[in-house]
């Protein structure tokens, strides 16, 4: 079961990797969806995309080998970016759901709470705050960053007095976020059915508020996608704690990978704007490799995938 665990695990790190890589992208050449939403879509994809990069790797790594072989300071390195990770993904959804219901339920106070500068502040924030709380358990102060013998995964565990942190993290920075994303969208769905036939007055208006529902239930999904995928996880560690049934965790530890690349998914499937920009990122970075090679001498045409392939890695894209 391990190695297919780590099959899946290697699969999902591609898929996130590409997907977040080109969603960032996209979001940077596209000025359609380039929105004040986009650049919390954004944060949480770069979010994911270190995700992919820095821990879905090693945690393959640990499938195959059935244990972790890469030291102490790896081990409390990689669940320290684990759950920075989750905190500012739920935080960056907690934030897209309140900056949803403000424009939609008050519309005159948005340009003044969600300019340029508070819109990057906010997302300094949102990394800042998700990593100070892993700050006392790296340092040994409330639990501890180290090797969990019970399951053999690198998390948090409990310090010489006994004591761990999961449960207020689980509280702070899982089921009050969740709560505040579930208040939010309950009064945008009050609010929006109280003003339907104000907004069918006005087609203007409606056009707009359509394009910016869309966003907004596409957001509502991705926080549906990503409690499937964290809750699991979140109740086996309670529930399980002298890890009686090892398939459950690794099963649940798979859901939590497959977070980090489920967004892109859900913004293709989700949003006509999102899918066509990633349709001309993908054709424009296409069109200019070719581009490239016609333009190049024809005696050096000979080397076509050479050319190519460098072209692919090392050609910047154009913002």
């Amino acid at each position: 079961m391990l190695i297919i665990a780590g099959v899946i695990t290697l699969i999902i790190m591609v898929v996130g990797v590409v997907g977040n890589c080109l969603t960032v992208v996209a979001l940077i050449r596209n000025a359609k969806i380039r929105t004040v939403a986009a650049a919390f879509i954004a944060s949480l994809c770069i979010s994911d995309l270190l995700f992919c990069f820095l821990v879905v790797p090693f945690a393959a790594s640990q499938f195959f080998h059935g244990t972790w072989i890469h030291g102490d300071v790896l081990c409390s390195m990689i669940p320290l970016l684990r759950y920075g990770s989750v905190g500012v993904s739920l935080l960056s959804i907690v934030i897209i759901s309140i900056n949803r219901y403000i424009l939609i339920a008050w519309p005159s106070l948005y340009p003044s709470i969600f300019t340029k500068t508070k819109v990057t502040l906010y997302i300094i924030g949102i990394w800042t705050f998700s990593y100070s709380l892993q700050i006392p358990t790296l340092l040994g102060i409330w639990g501890k960053f180290g090797l969990d013998e019970k399951l053999g995964t690198c998390s948090i565990t409990e310090d010489e007095n006994g004591r761990t942190p999961k449960t207020m993290l689980f509280v702070c920075g899982f089921a009050l976020p969740c709560i505040i994303i579930i208040i939010s969208y309950a009064t945008i769905y009050w609010v929006v059915r109280q003003s339907h036939k104000r907004m069918a007055e006005h087609t203007t208006s409606t056009n707009y508020k359509r394009s910016e529902m869309h966003i907004t239930k596409m957001v509502l999904v991705i926080f549906i996608c990503f409690v499937v995928c964290y809750l699991p996880i979140a109740l086996v560690k309670i529930l399980d704690k002298d890890v009686r049934h090892p398939p459950i965790h690794v099963i649940c530890y798979i859901l939590l990978y497959l977070a980090s690349c489920v967004n892109p998914v859900v913004y293709v499937t989700m949003n006509k704007q999102y899918r066509q920009a990633y349709l001309n990122t993908i054709r424009c970075n296409f069109i200019n490799n070719i581009d490239s090679y016609n333009t190049q001498p024809q005696n050096s045409k000979t080397h076509l995938s050479v050319n190519y392939f460098k072209n692919m890695v090392i050609k910047s894209p154009k913002v």
